[in-house]
Formats: structure tokens, sequence, C-alpha cells
């Protein structure tokens, strides 16, 4: 089988977390070819492969789309592959092979997003977001099967849509994951030194809206008595800073709510971390929390799990799908709901001590071996479905009797 990949979308969170674990997995593959578009940064972080075929594009944003549609077909037919694998949300329209949409943007199906952009006054990035909705919901038309990471979103996009689409959880690797001897800067390690004998909250992000920063933030002032004079330290793998912000998203409200409730002493900024060393953040935290209002899978709650980490999560039936026993949830607005979780991780160790439990054995049903097999039994029953279509349209084209004019 010859599979091309499309994941020149791929260029921070799921995305990346995606192509980084599924490529080396398929590369082991001997029975598999892969011919794989990407961008010039990710090409640097993979070695030759025998069987892959990188072709390196350095596709801006604003164009990566009408490139997609207007030459990709043509480099896809060009490469005699089997079946397209498109990893960007957005399908080719005109495919010249079968073709697989992953689709994990769920911000297209969330009210709440929009509902969020028109009350920070975010219009400009109100339409862009509904013109990409627009486009995401053709893709899952456009593409022959649509793929979801989660029971929970593939239903969502069901009924957004109307077509079928088919879940596949995204795995994880606990072995490959904390393999890396790398340690983090000596810088970064100071500052958790610093901060040794804090209860530590982690949340594993860049700034975006939909992650909802501001309900965790709301959250730290009701703590801090609750956890009998134990200080508290949320720490972030971000900056309130636009500079070191992705994308259109502006941190200014987010860094001026940390002074207007006081909690700049709680708040510990890291910034972007490198992800074959996070496992050593993880370890240092004393709990895993995430506020977001729309997600679609949530790798960093599986880390975490692995980990050993306690979590708490927004009460969303994605997180409930992949956390199961092995969380709290709250109410994803509630900042006083998310307060009462974490201090009741943070002051009953029977709590932590069941939540490591259930989570090392929700970790152990998560595997990249069984998805990336999961996805090649799809391309092969793809190929030979459509094969079977040619065939029959030939046979039907064959039997039409002749009709002189």
């Amino acid at each position: 089988m010859h599979l091309f990949i499309n994941s020149l979308a791929a260029s921070a969170g799921g995305g990346l977390t995606y192509i980084r674990n599924v490529l080396p997995l398929l590369a082991q593959k001997t029975d598999v070819r892969v011919t794989m578009a990407l961008g010039p940064t990710l090409r640097r972080e993979f070695p030759v492969f025998p069987n892959v075929n990188f072709l390196e594009l350095e596709i801006s944003t604003v164009r990566r789309f009408w490139f997609e549609q207007s030459h990709l077909p043509q480099l896809i037919q060009g490469s005699g592959a089997d079946v397209l694998l498109s990893a960007g949300n957005f399908a080719v329209r005109h495919c010249p092979v079968p073709q697989i949409l992953l689709s994990r943007n769920s911000i297209y199906t969330s009210a709440d997003y929009f509902c969020d952009l028109r009350a920070r006054g975010e219009y400009r990035m109100w339409v862009d977001t509904r013109i990409r909705g627009w486009l995401a919901k053709k893709s899952v038309q456009w593409a022959d099967v649509t793929v979801a990471p989660s029971e929970a979103f593939a239903g969502e996009l069901r009924r957004w849509t109307g077509k079928p689409v088919q879940a596949i959880h995204h795995g994880f690797d606990a072995v490959a994951f904390a393999s890396s001897s790398r340690s983090l800067t000596a810088q970064l390690e100071q500052k958790l030194q610093e901060v040794k004998e804090a209860f530590k909250i982690l949340f594993v992000s860049h700034y975006n809206y939909y992650r909802n920063f501001e309900t965790l933030l709301r959250a730290l002032p009701l703590l801090p008595n609750a956890m009998a004079g134990r200080p508290i330290k949320l720490l972030l793998t971000c900056k309130f800073d636009r500079e070191e912000t992705p994308g259109s998203y502006r941190p200014e409200k987010a860094a001026k709510l940390v002074q207007e409730l006081g909690v700049a002493g709680m708040v510990v900024e890291l910034g972007s971390i490198p992800y074959d060393q996070l496992h050593h953040l993880y370890r240092a935290a004393d709990l895993y929390v995430t506020p977001a209002y729309t997600e679609t899978f949530a790798h960093p709650l599986v880390e975490a799990m692995a980990s050993s980490v306690p979590v708490v999560a927004s009460d969303l039936a994605v997180h409930r799908e992949i956390c199961q026993d092995a969380a709290l949830y709250f109410p994803k607005f509630s900042a006083e709901a998310l307060a009462k979780s974490i201090v009741q991780v943070g002051t009953s160790p029977e709590t932590v001590t069941r939540m490591r439990i259930a989570g090392a054995e929700r970790v152990s049903q998560f595997s990249w071996k069984k998805h990336v097999d999961a996805v090649l039994d799809l391309s092969s029953n793809l190929i030979a479905e459509k094969g079977d279509q040619r065939i029959n349209s030939a046979q039907a084209a064959s039997a039409k009797p002749y009709e002189p004019r």
C-alpha cells in the first residue's frame, strides 16, 4: 500500500503530536510506502526512513488551502499513491485517489467558541472561523471517509454534517513519551526548584481562547485558605505575551486578569517546552487541570495519567470518554467548582490514590500501534471498495446495448 499523508497543517498542538507518533510506526511497516507533504520545520525532526519519501514544502498558512486544492492533486497522482490521508481538517475536493479525512478541530462546531469571540470583540476571527468551518463541513462531504479521534467528537461531526464519521482513538506510547534523557534547561530547573514545596497545578497548552484560561485564573484566589496555607503554584507552558502566542490569539486579557485578581505570585509562566522534555514537567506536578470548553481528544490528559498525575477536567463528553474514572469533573465555566475539585485532590490522599490507579488502567487502553493498524485497515478496505466500484462501472458500461445515432 502506498499512503500519501498531507501534514502541511501540522504546526502545533495535536497535529504535531499525531505526526510525531504515527510516522515512525508507518516507517516500520514493510508492506507500506509513505509519501508525506510537510513543512521544513517538521521535516527536520525525522531521520531518513527507507520507505518514506518526504515532500518538503514551505507554504504559508494563508496560501495552504489554495495550494492543497490546486496543486496537491497533481503531486498525489504523480507519487503513485493508493490513498490520501488528509491530516489537517480540510479535504482535497478533487482527489485522484480515495481519501481519508482526519478531523480534529472542534472550534468549528462549538457554540461556546463563537460566543466567546463575540464577547471579546474578535469579529474578524469570528468571520474567519465561520468561513473555515464551512470549508471543514464541506470537507466531510468531499472525503470518502472521515475519522475523528474520539466518539464524542465523532458524534458532534455527525450531527453537524449529517454524514457518517468513524471514531478511532488517538494512541499513546508511555515508554516513548518518557524515554528521552534530555533534561530541562537550567533556567526551568531553577524555576521548578523554587516552587518545590508548593502544591503545583499544571496546564499544558499554548494560549488560546477555547482552552478557557480565564476560568482557571479565577479559581486561584479561592484556593489558599482551603489548602491550609500551603503555597499554590500554577505552572503554564505558555506566556501571556503576544509575541510568544501562536496564531491570532491575544493574551492581554489573561495577563490583565492575573493582575486584577492579585495572583501574579501564583502563576509561573514557563513558556513552550519541547515535547521530549514534557515528562519531566508532569512528574514535578501534583495535579493536572484543563478548563477547556471544547476539545476533540486532549493528549495532555493521557500524558498526565501516564505520569501518575491526578486530573481535574471540565465536564465535557470528550474528557469523560478519555479519562473515565481517573478524573474529577467540573462545570466548564465555574471557577468555584474548579477550585473545590482542586482542593479535593489537594487534601485527600485517598482520592489521589484512586485516581492514579484508574489513570494507569485507562492509559493502557490507548495505543498508537492500534490506531495505525486501524487506519491502514480502513485504507485497505477503501481501496478495495473503490476498485470494486470501478469494476462494476466498467461492467455496466460494457453491458449497455449499442444505440446507433
